[in-house]
Parts: C-alpha cells; sequence; structure tokens
C-alpha cells in the first residue's frame, strides 16, 4: 500500500499492529487503530509534544520548515520557515523549544517571546557536524547526537567537511559547558532515558553490519556526569534500521523503524515502529506505509504515540504512557 492511499483499519485489533511477544498484548488497545494525521512532508522527523497547547511540532528537514499540528482542529500549519533545516526537537525544563539545526549547525532555544538562542554551535573551537536529537533530562541538562547527516550534501543542509568526529554531547544547564561523552559511534541519532534516567539508550545508525541501539548508564552528577558499561540493548539485524526513540514509564522502548537500504529488503515488513521491553526483547511492531524516522508521546494523558514516518504523521493511541 502507498502512503497516499493510506486508510485507517476497519477490522479490531488493527492488524497493522503485530504481537511479536506476549508481553506486547498488554500495550495494544483493541480498538485503538493507527491514523494519519497529515502528508506533504519531503521528510519527516523530531515530533514533539506540547500539551499546555494541546499541538504538536514536527520537522520536515528538506522543507526547512517546522510544522504545527493542532489537537483541537486537526489542522496543520507552519511553525518556522525557514527552520534552518531543523532536526530533532525537545522541550527544556521551562517548557521552550529545543531544536537541532542543521543549516547552522547548531543547537538552539525559542525564548517566550520567539528569539532564538544558540545553546551551542562549537566544541573546542571547531563547529558541531549537524546537531540529529536532543532530550531534556530533569536536572535541565541537554543531550544530544551530532553526526554529519547534515553537512553530507543540498538536501537536509549544506555539504561541508566535519570539523569533528561524530559525536554524543551533554550540555550543562548552569553554565553551558559542552561535554563529549561518546566520539566512537558511527551515526549516533536517536537517544532517550530509562523512566529513572540512570540509563541512556542511544542508537548507532550506521553501525556495521548491523545498526544497534546501546544502553548506556549515567554516572556522577553536574558537570562530572558520564556514561559508563555500554551495552548492547538491540540489534537491527540483517536489513533494519532504527533513528529516533522514546520509552515508555515502564520502561519499554519505542524505535522509528525501517530499511538500511541493502537491496532486496522487504520494506513492508520492516517500515514502522519496533517496541522492545527493558530486557532488549522485541514485543511489538507498528507496521507503516512509511519508513519511521522517530517517535514521541503526547495527548492528553501521554498516551497518544506519534510517528513522523518519511513523508506523514502517524499517530495510534496505546496501553501504555510517555516517560516524560
Amino acid at each position: 500500500m502507498s502512503h497516499a492511499d493510506f486508510t485507517p483499519s476497519l477490522r479490531l485489533p488493527d492488524p497493522r499492529i503485530e504481537v511479536l511477544d506476549e508481553r506486547g498484548l498488554g500495550l495494544r488497545l483493541l480498538s485503538g487503530t493507527v491514523e494519519r494525521l497529515f502528508t506533504g512532508c519531503h521528510w519527516a522527523e523530531g515530533p514533539q509534544w506540547f500539551g499546555d497547547g494541546r499541538f504538536l511540532l514536527f520537522s520536515d528537514i528538506p522543507g526547512d520548515r517546522i510544522l504545527r499540528w493542532d489537537e483541537c482542529s486537526g489542522t496543520v500549519s507552519e511553525f518556522r520557515r525557514p527552520s534552518q533545516h531543523a532536526n530533532g526537537l525537545a522541550r527544556d525544563r521551562q517548557g521552550r523549544l529545543v531544536a537541532c539545526e542543521h543549516g547552522t549547525r547548531r543547537l538552539t532555544r525559542t525564548e517566550y517571546d520567539g528569539r532564538i538562542t544558540v545553546l551551542a554551535d562549537r566544541y573546542r573551537g571547531k563547529r558541531l557536524n549537524s546537531p540529529n536529537d536532543v532530550v531534556c533530562r530533569s536536572d535541565g541538562s541537554l543531550w544530544f547526537t551530532d553526526p554529519p547527516f547534515g553537512i553530507q550534501g543540498w538536501w537536509e543542509g549544506e555539504p561541508a567537511e566535519p570539523e569533528l568526529p561524530h559525536g554524543l554531547y551533554r550540555l550543562d544547564p548552569g553554565h553551558g559547558e559542552l561535554t563529549l561523552l561518546a566520539d566512537d559511534l558511527q551515526g549516533p541519532n536517536g537517544l532517550a532515558f530509562s523512566p529513572d534516567e540512570r540509563v541512556l539508550y542511544v542508537v548507532e545508525s550506521r553501525r556495521r553490519p548491523h545498526r544497534c541501539i546501546w544502553a548506556c548508564d549515567v554516572t556522577g552528577s553536574g558537570a562530572g556526569t558520564r556514561l559508563a558499561n555500554r551495552r548492547l540493548f538491540a540489534d537491527a539485524g540483517g536489513p533494519g534500521a532504527y533513528d529516533g526513540i522514546a520509552v515508555d514509564t515502564q520502561g519499554n522502548v519505542w524505535c522509528g523503524f525501517g530499511s538500511d537500504g541493502s537491496p532486496g529488503a522487504d520494506l513492508e515488513a520492516l517500515d514502522g515502529v519496533r517496541v522492545y521491553g527493558a530486557d532488549g526483547r522485541p514485543l511489538l511492531h507498528v507496521h507503516l506505509p512509511e519508513r519511521c524516522a522517530n517517535v514521541c508521546f503526547g495527548g492528553a494523558r501521554n498516551n497518544r504515540l506519534f510517528m513522523a514516518a518519511s513523508h506523514s504523521l502517524y499517530a495510534l493511541h496505546v496501553n501504555a504512557r510517555g516517560a516524560v
């Protein structure tokens, strides 16, 4: 089925929700169906829920815009254009928008009056590559990945030579110090904290032979925060690939999923969202007609999964609530 002729399932439970483990049954709502809320993006990414305004922001990176979906009216409008080819979005502890900008190779914050504050654009005097995804911890620190995807051509930014290795960074909320936590990941991408924030999950989206998700223990505090005991959490296997991720209150990890581009890959079986238990076992797969880039939880009860997938934005009510 192409994304152009998508229709919600009339059958319940929705056959697009494939149970991979009996524990996945507890995450599925019998009457929950996959909905398409919008289509027309070049490459949809970075969904972020704003509950106080009952709207969702998401990026169209090549379209150089951030879009706003309104829960009350169901309409989509342009929130910001140009967006500097914004990718991942987050909210800080004060509710302000934080954006990863490919075009300017920086991490920014939108103030209450609309002004843009640059939070980070260099590390030790060298320009960042193209910040990709970002999360905010309860201590106010911002954690973001910095692969070179936005400087590899004219599609998601502008071509340039990288000055830094692929990086994973922490921005201190007090004095704004940028700490490099890892520089040995190939294509660091989506990231999310466990509910107790003692574990950071991070996607290595260019790892060979298989894309994977790592789990790392968060140690120390303040500027002394570090990562330790990195271990394999999940392996996409074969032609599978991960992108953006989110965690629910039970510790399950919800992953944007698709193909790594290998010839002959069964896209119909891969495209969508793969859900893993805290032990790394696959529980569910939500099948979509498009590769899913990123996910977040939102809605009035924080139990609605929003999925930014290639050209479209999808949603699904689930029996789980986002951890953040």
